[in-house]
């Protein structure tokens, strides 16, 4: 009976885990370039984006790239990328290849709070994502991006990929992105970038949200409390510490809750730390 017991709280505790979004172009990032396209052309800015967050004034993130996917098979898909220096990006694989729709090109905009508009727009298929990348579980969910060389401005910068065991857990860090303000249409139609500030929690505390397959060690977490966060749209992007040069970028945006993001749930994000020789040596 003992061992019955032990087995039925097993199943119940597998049972309790919240699954991560996956096949994301297909899922969020298609409509939701559609979504963006369309609020653009109508020039529908209502103020709003990330959410629990505030709009970004231009040059606020000079390192945030937005990225446009056209996919093989024609569509459309949005994503965020930190440019970390005259011709490299860090971004999520996902955003290139998310399990069962390929990226064929990207378009990096840099220096530009609209994605579909503005800014310093460079095309490139050079993408290179991490060896032991997982689409089922979105671990060592990171890629590298090579462009054609950009020049520093007020409002296109790099930031610093930071080195060393910090776990960060208690730390204040700054998400920013082009992703929806909230789970629904009806009220997430501005596009602008917006940025939002979160803590980061430690690997344990997400796990007892999402598993131990989806986090591991190298996976970083923030706080949904207050629904605050990333959400869908925001792929990719930074998760920041620090402020003006010495900001670092300790997380690529990965996921969220496949139930939504205003439902308190932590966001799952790749640790920089511990792909910091990875994306060094790709420089």
């Amino acid at each position: 009976m003992k061992f019955l017991l032990v087995v039925l709280g097993l199943a119940l505790a597998v049972a309790a885990e919240e699954p991560i979004s996956l096949f994301y172009h297909e899922t969020i990032g298609i409509p939701e370039a559609a979504r963006i396209k369309r609020a653009e052309e109508a020039q529908d800015f209502d103020g709003t984006r990330i959410i629990g967050g505030q709009a970004s004034a231009l040059g606020a993130h000079p390192f945030l790239g937005g990225l446009i996917t056209t996919l093989t098979s024609g569509g459309q898909s949005v994503c965020g990328s930190s440019l970390v220096t005259n011709n490299k990006l860090v971004t999520a694989a996902h955003c290139w290849w998310d399990g069962r729709n390929q990226g064929r090109q990207i378009t990096v905009v840099l220096g530009s709070i609209r994605i579909f508009s503005g800014g310093v727009r460079i095309n490139t298929n050079n993408i290179q994502m991490h060896g032991s990348y997982n689409t089922n579980n979105l671990n060592n969910d990171i890629a590298v991006i090579t462009i054609s060389w950009v020049g520093f401005t007020n409002n296109i910068n790099r930031i610093n990929i930071p080195s060393g065991s910090n776990s960060y857990a208690g730390t204040w860090a700054t998400a920013a992105g082009f992703g929806r303000t909230s789970d629904s249409t009806a009220i997430s139609q501005s596009q602008a970038l917006r940025h939002v500030n979160l803590q980061v929690i430690t690997n344990n505390v997400c796990a007892s949200t999402y598993g131990n397959s989806v986090i591991i060690s190298s996976t970083i977490c923030t706080s949904g409390a207050g629904n605050i966060g990333t959400c869908t749209g925001d792929s990719g992007g930074p998760l920041a510490s620090g402020s003006g040069n010495n900001r670092q970028l300790i997380g690529v945006t990965s996921f969220v809750a496949r139930a939504g993001c205003q439902r308190g749930l932590p966001a799952g994000y790749a640790r920089v730390t511990s792909f910091a020789s990875w994306i060094r040596a790709r420089l």
